[in-house]
């Protein structure tokens, strides 16, 4: 297979298989990194999965393009886990991902490694590398022996994410919940024979050594970035709509409400302690089930009227949304990087975060710090800060500014998209 000069531009293809545009880690990382490295002269190509991913424009006028991976969408709206009609098998793929459904397996990251194995055997000349976002199916493992130079990102193991939701669940659902993350073994083992491998913090980078026995020195660190422009403090943002002013007792939490993983119990108990002593006003970015733990949280704590959900809302509006609050909270119990947090730090708000994962590796700690820290599942620590910064406007102003300095001094994706380069090359040179 030709490659290109170390100089020169590479084409890129880049796998996610799945990619929601706004929210999700894994979604966001493809669209942003796509455009910068686009923007810095490579050719990219994105196969996704359902959800596709959404380009701005400036990413379409670099030349970014989509190629569109069907799955038979079997957790997609408005009918997760619905069965498909006889008439929408394709072949054995579909059989596979059904079958996979029906014992309670979460079947895409195979599914879709297939797929586009079989889309790129067609395809053998087109590209100088393939970038793998975490799918980590065995699929994955047939291009390397086609001649194409292979690298992955792991966000973070999913084994954090499988431990949660096993003691969260109740009776025979742990049984299901272990079931339904059997994909890990296989994630395991493809990333054990992938030869350059990405992660985006250094805490991923131990946990994922761990988690998949990966050797040291294996796995590259990678930060992630953030659009510093669009997401600005009040008045800075580049854009007519743009926020110019807080909204006194405003809090913004992004966060998928009910994974056990990112802590959201923990903030609405502590919005109930802060409600009875003074108003405040959540803001929560995510997709809430009407009869899941947290809507239950709500309606048990007596907090309906502090408490707002939205979803579905674009970059532009959850930039303003976050520029628009007085405090913003992230209270996981994990993370392998946060982007939430990197977020509101570069609109310039006041941040509290638990001290978990990677994340006072993102904000930092002691001089320049870009966040409180706390420790997780303490709702009453996240209290506590909350009704000190809500009360105190001289610290919420400090602890802003901290943020942003330290977001405009350490991330930005044009520098996620040359680092990346830098590993795309070293993947093509161990092919030749």
């Amino acid at each position: 297979m030709p490659t290109t000069s170390a100089s020169g531009a590479l084409r890129i293809a880049l796998l996610s298989y799945r990619s929601k545009p706004h929210c999700g880690g894994q979604g966001v990382y493809v669209r942003h990194l796509s455009r910068e490295l686009a923007l810095l002269g490579h050719d990219v190509e994105i196969f996704s999965g359902q959800p596709y991913p959404e380009l701005d424009q400036v990413a379409i006028d670099a030349g970014v393009r989509i190629t569109k991976v069907p799955s038979l969408d079997l957790y997609g709206e408005p009918e997760p886990f619905r069965n498909p009609r006889l008439s929408e098998y394709r072949d054995w793929i579909d059989a596979i991902e059904v079958a996979q459904m029906w014992t309670a397996a979460f079947g895409e990251p195979l599914t879709f490694s297939l797929r586009v194995a079989r889309l790129l055997e067609q395809r053998r000349d087109d590209f100088d590398v393939v970038h793998d976002n975490q799918s980590l199916g065995y699929g994955l493992l047939r291009l390397p022996t086609m001649g194409f130079p292979l690298v992955a990102t792991i966000h973070h193991p999913i084994t954090r994410d499988r431990a949660l939701a096993i003691k969260a669940a109740k009776g025979w659902r742990k049984i299901t919940a272990a079931r339904w993350h059997s994909f890990l073994a296989m994630q395991g083992r493809v990333a054990r024979r992938i030869p350059v491998l990405l992660t985006v913090s250094r805490s991923s980078e131990v946990d994922t050594r761990k988690a998949f026995k990966i050797p040291v020195g294996r796995i590259a660190t990678i930060p992630l970035g953030v659009d510093t422009e669009l997401f600005a403090p009040p008045g800075q943002a580049q854009r007519e709509s743009a926020v110019t002013s807080r909204v006194p007792g405003r809090v913004v939490c992004v966060a998928s409400a009910d994974a056990p993983l990112k802590g959201v119990s923990y903030l609405l108990e502590a919005i109930a302690k802060v409600a009875a002593e003074r108003p405040v006003d959540l803001t929560l970015v995510s997709k809430l089930d009407p009869t899941g733990p947290s809507a239950r949280l709500i309606e048990q704590l007596s907090i309906g009227e502090s408490v707002r959900v939205v979803n579905g809302i674009d970059d532009e509006e959850l930039a303003d949304l976050l520029a628009s609050a007085e405090v913003a909270v992230v209270p996981s119990l994990y993370e392998g990087f946060s982007l939430p947090a990197v977020e509101a730090m570069s609109c310039g708000t006041p941040l509290i975060a638990t001290r978990a994962g990677a994340i006072p590796e993102v904000v930092g700690e002691g001089d320049g710090a870009g966040a409180v820290l706390v420790p997780p599942r303490d709702s009453g620590a996240i209290a506590q800060q909350l009704l000190r910064l809500l009360d105190d406007e001289q610290a919420r102003t400090d602890l802003g500014a901290a943020a942003r300095r330290r977001v405009e001094e350490n991330f930005s994706w044009a520098a996620v998209a040359a680092k990346t380069v830098e590993q795309y090359r070293t993947a093509i040179e161990g092919e030749k």
